[in-house]
């Protein structure tokens, strides 16, 4: 038999002690996932309901379980994790996991309520033993592992802290474009007269109304009102009896023509015609008869841009 060199003898060191710091982080992580939920939030939250004096016995009884486990799982690394080499400072190190750990765990709790997606609650339950697992790495003296552990915890703060919520907050926005779709056959924009723009849109249950006002409101004045909604009757047909400073005229193509006239001079104009399924109608006080009529010629479905632009600018709403 030939006597080992120095240096296989080394190659055998080095390869023991990194199957050994594997087996002392997955010691951790599934402690630590197995544990975590069932000794620290659940009965936690079980004990939130009889207030303070339910829930102080849980973590004073969870607590010091918890750290005894990390405890015991640093006890195969004594010779290669120096503060784990007595049983005084494997106390210290389990109660620095720990803290470590449960900082990273507050701050993907926070992450969820902010509606990050952290997965299943399978994988949620994978995940609580993550933190700890990082905060044991960085004692183990070993720039590799130390580094691996510096980049989970960068790859951590960029998705709760960025990708996550970048991702929450466009799920959230697709799903209140959707809500507004609901029904897209009544869903038309016109073209805002000169000098005006869209100042609010309302989706109602059976209806989806625009208020056209002026770009300087408050300096000028003016108002357009279009409402969009399935029809009132077969064909546009004028209301009978006529009302009184009403006239009313319907022509050849099933076009309605509304004029009251108020006392004093004023008058308000109603345009009303069949748009494909729907009736639309326009009205105004201020914008004349082919001002009204150039806007009804001019409706479109309303895009996705111009939606999203209308729920960025706060300036549309749903009424139940």
């Amino acid at each position: 038999m030939f006597a080992r060199t120095p240096a296989a003898r080394l190659c055998d060191m080095t390869s023991g002690r990194r199957a050994l710091t594997a087996l002392h982080l997955f010691m951790v992580w599934a402690t630590m996932a197995a544990v975590a939920p069932a000794l620290g939030f659940g009965p936690v939250i079980s004990a939130w309901g009889g207030g303070a004096d339910a829930t102080v016995p849980v973590l004073a009884l969870g607590v010091p379980l918890m750290v005894g486990l990390l405890t015991t799982a640093g006890i195969p690394v004594r010779t290669v994790v120096p503060l784990c080499g007595s049983v005084s400072q494997r106390l210290g190190w389990a109660v620095l996991v720990f803290v470590l750990g449960t900082l990273g765990i507050l701050a993907g709790l926070a992450a969820y309520g902010e509606n990050v997606d952290l997965g299943s609650a399978s994988t949620r339950i994978v995940l609580t033993g993550v933190p700890y697992a990082v905060a044991a790495a960085f004692f183990v003296p070993s720039r590799w592992v130390r580094l691996g552990a510096l980049a989970v915890l960068a790859a951590g703060v960029a998705y709760g802290g960025f990708v996550g919520p970048a991702l929450a907050q466009q799920g959230q926005d697709e799903a209140e474009v959707a809500r507004y779709r609901e029904h897209p056959e009544l869903l038309y924009l016109g073209a805002a007269p000169p000098g005006m723009q869209v100042s609010h849109a309302e989706v109602g249950p059976a209806s989806f109304g625009v208020d056209y006002r002026p770009v300087r409101e408050g300096y000028e004045l003016g108002y357009v009102g279009l409402t969009v909604r399935p029809p009132l009757t077969p064909t546009p047909r004028c209301p009978e009896p006529a009302e009184k400073g009403m006239t009313c005229t319907v022509d050849a193509h099933g076009e309605m023509l509304t004029v009251r006239d108020f006392p004093g001079g004023g008058r308000a104009i109603t345009l009303t015609r069949r748009h494909r399924n729907a009736e639309a109608e326009v009205t105004s006080q201020t914008l004349d008869e082919p001002g009204l009529r150039h806007l009804l010629n001019s409706l479109h479905p309303l895009s996705d841009t111009e939606l999203e632009k209308l729920i960025r600018e706060k300036k549309i709403e749903q009424r139940i």
